[in-house]
């Protein structure tokens, strides 16, 4: 994989600059592309993306993915692999921005696939989502489960983008990986999400909202685990053969899950950041949102077997890697 030409969407994002870091560590020249969206303070992603900025074999283009003619000129410099993590992100926000979140996802998406096809980049990665799930009854989720049902727009668009991969797959028979990442935590997380939101509010003192009674389950998984599993699925595309004995003998399109395989309730996450922080939570419980899936909990053993994916890291110990860094910042 050294040399390896590699374009990121969503560079600057929370997963995107880990994922551009361990990258250029391992000898890859990056391309990072990223609009610094306002969903969250853009000063934010310039810090996420700083390390990067300084490292020659790293280059920076700020644009939106769903200008056709950016999208075409930077795959065009010349990529081996195309992955593809930028999106407008969130359930709740999608369900207010339906229009605006299918745009972005489903059109920035199609333009990516399209300068790829043009420019002959026969390998791509997508970043889903465990969404697509929606209410699923059987637990674990298995790559092979019915995802017909999200129940957000935000959902609906990671499963239109996998539906779209799979036709650029069978039209122009490039090899397409779809990585379904279930709930990542760790340093950078973006502020609206649970853990950074309950941690900062335990922090000032503040209640945290706890919607519905805390039951909902999240199938967390620590941001080293996911960059390890989107490098194998990287490796695997770029190398042409599978990183772990299977029964996998060529790519094509893949879908695999991406988490850690031991969800746990809301209520026992905030007793888990209430010991990493030594500061005890206010609870406050609201009542339960639309679009909020009731739990989510990865099936992972197709990725292990074809990816050789094992994540290592628990809630406490990522707890208190989150925890140093939001104490750090």
């Amino acid at each position: 994989m050294p040399e390896s030409k590699v374009l990121v969407t969503g560079a600057a994002g929370f997963i995107g600059s880990h994922l551009c870091e361990r990258l250029l560590s391992q000898g890859c020249l990056v391309t990072g592309v990223d609009n610094f969206d306002h969903f969250y303070d853009p000063q934010i992603k310039r810090r996420n993306i700083q390390n990067c900025t300084k490292n020659d074999n790293f280059q920076l283009i700020q644009a939106d993915i769903r200008d056709v003619a950016a999208m075409d000129e930077a795959v065009g410099a010349g990529v081996d692999i195309i992955i593809h993590l930028a999106a407008k992100a969130g359930v709740r926000p999608s369900i207010a921005q339906p229009l605006l979140y299918t745009d972005v996802n489903v059109n920035g998406t199609t333009a990516l696939l399209e300068a790829a096809r043009q420019h002959k980049v026969s390998k791509f990665i997508f970043g889903s989502s465990s969404s697509v799930y929606g209410n699923n009854k059987k637990v674990p989720f298995s790559e092979d489960d019915n995802v017909d049902f999200p129940i957000s727009p935000y959902a609906a668009t990671k499963k239109a983008g996998e539906l779209i991969c799979h036709t650029y797959h069978h039209l122009y028979s490039m090899d397409i990986t779809c990585l379904r990442l279930f709930t990542v935590y760790g340093p950078r997380q973006r502020p609206d999400l649970a853990i950074h939101k309950f941690a900062t509010l335990i922090e000032d003192d503040k209640s945290i909202p706890i919607y519905g009674d805390g039951n909902m389950m999240r199938d967390f998984t620590y941001i080293d685990d996911v960059v390890d599993g989107i490098i194998a699925a990287m490796k695997q595309l770029v190398t042409d053969s599978p990183s772990h004995e299977s029964q996998a003998t060529s790519h094509g399109f893949s879908i695999y899950n991406i988490g850690c395989s031991h969800p746990i309730t809301v209520n026992d996450l905030v007793t888990e950041i209430e010991k990493a922080l030594g500061k005890s939570a206010k609870r406050e419980y609201v009542p339960a949102q639309p679009g909020d899936v009731q739990r989510t909990y990865a099936d992972i053993a197709k990725a292990a077997m074809e990816l050789n994916y094992n994540p290592k890291t628990t809630i406490p110990d990522g707890l208190a890697k989150f925890t140093a860094w939001l104490r750090s910042v």
